[in-house]
């Protein structure tokens, strides 16, 4: 990530936390040491809906950054399962997503009681209803999350073909509307190169999106990426991906009109009276993709599901899931364990097996 995206992350998380109670303030600032800053800026979104839920259901009478801590201490188990409904049947939060949140909370009702202390080396709080609070039981396992996934990635074929149909083949299904047909003849390489990168290194979309021209080395064919934790590290990516972004690069200056103090990898077409390019957002590429997958006929596909794409496809060719999660940047081998699912084709095999043996037992009764 560079300096000026990350440092406009931060000036977000201080813009949120000054309208947060100095407590949860004096929380983040610690957090930054360990967290990377877009972790909490979604932290941050996580406490406000928090502290407007407290306002809205009566439990402080007051402006949000004046909420005490005696407010936090009184709550009830039963109102952070209020809390929790509302999050489901208010919001349309799904498991996933509240389970998320929650853990924001516990992160800091957890520093609260246990790390932060007051002048006479008193807890902040004394009680924490959010270790009374259990997350809610996700009861899919890798082998079901696996199948369910599996519509929705590309297989076999499918890379290249969706490779070229961002590359070339699109233009035909928008060649009558030629405002989109100059929209795809303006950022074609650039949004190959995007596609390419993700199925030739399984990065992220944060990473995808805070890349420099300077983090990508074509002679080791690796990028440098931050990755969750704010930890670097160079990821190794195709030699497909590697040729579509040095075609994107020998046309990126002159396309996008690009000073040369604009060192961001990806950016948008120039817009504006003063034909303005920045950095494309992860808003700008997530639209890029869907657009591409719904005409190409496979409207689930994501940029999370062109990672899970990558993925798949080194697991199949290469049975390695340390490796693998050293590409992908998992902090838990088991994570990456789900992609061992996804081609199961000895059970499969096992099964058809099964039929076969039926089928042969049945034969050999009718000879009889």
């Amino acid at each position: 990530m560079s300096d000026e995206r990350q440092r406009r992350l931060y000036d977000r998380i201080d813009e949120k936390t000054a309208a947060l109670p100095w407590y949860v303030r004096e929380f983040v600032d610690k957090k930054m040491r360990t967290m990377s800053p877009r972790s909490l800026l979604n932290y941050c979104h996580d406490y406000l809906i928090f502290f407007d839920w407290l306002l809205a259901e009566g439990l402080f009478r007051g402006n949000r950054p004046d909420i005490p801590l005696s407010c936090l201490e009184s709550l009830t188990p039963q109102s952070v399962e209020n809390f929790l409904s509302y999050l489901q049947f208010r919001l349309r939060n799904d498991k996933f997503t509240i389970n998320r949140k929650l853990s924001a909370l516990k992160s800091l009702f957890n520093y609260l009681q246990n790390v932060a202390e007051t002048p006479d080396l008193k807890p902040y709080l004394l009680r924490n209803v959010m270790a009374k609070i259990s997350f809610n039981k996700i009861k899919e396992d890798q082998e079901t999350v696996a199948q369910k996934m599996s519509g929705k990635i590309l297989w076999h074929d499918e890379y290249e073909q969706f490779r070229q149909f961002v590359a070339r083949d699109y233009r035909q299904t928008v060649k009558e509307n030629k405002k989109l047909l100059n929209f795809h003849e303006q950022n074609a390489e650039r949004d190959t190169a995007i596609v390419s990168l993700i199925l030739g290194s399984g990065l992220r979309l944060s990473e995808v999106v805070g890349l420099d021209v300077g983090d990508v080395d074509f002679k080791k064919r690796m990028v440098r990426v931050i990755r969750k934790g704010n930890k670097e590290q160079y990821v190794f990516f195709s030699e497909q991906a590697g040729l579509d972004l040095k075609d994107y690069l020998d046309v990126r200056t002159e396309k996008y009109r690009l000073p040369p103090s604009n060192k961001a990898l990806f950016v948008s077409a120039p817009m504006g009276p003063k034909g303005t390019t920045r950095r494309l957002s992860p808003r700008a590429i997530e639209n890029m993709v869907k657009k591409y997958a719904a005409a190409f006929g496979k409207p689930a596909l994501t940029v999370h599901k062109l990672r899970h794409s990558f993925a798949t496809r080194y697991q199949a060719e290469n049975n390695d899931i340390p490796k693998l999660r050293r590409q992908l940047g998992h902090s838990s081998i088991q994570t990456t364990m789900i992609y061992t699912h996804l081609q199961n084709d000895e059970l499969k095999k096992a099964v058809d097996q099964m039929d076969d043996h039926f089928h042969d037992a049945e034969q050999a009764d009718t000879e009889r």
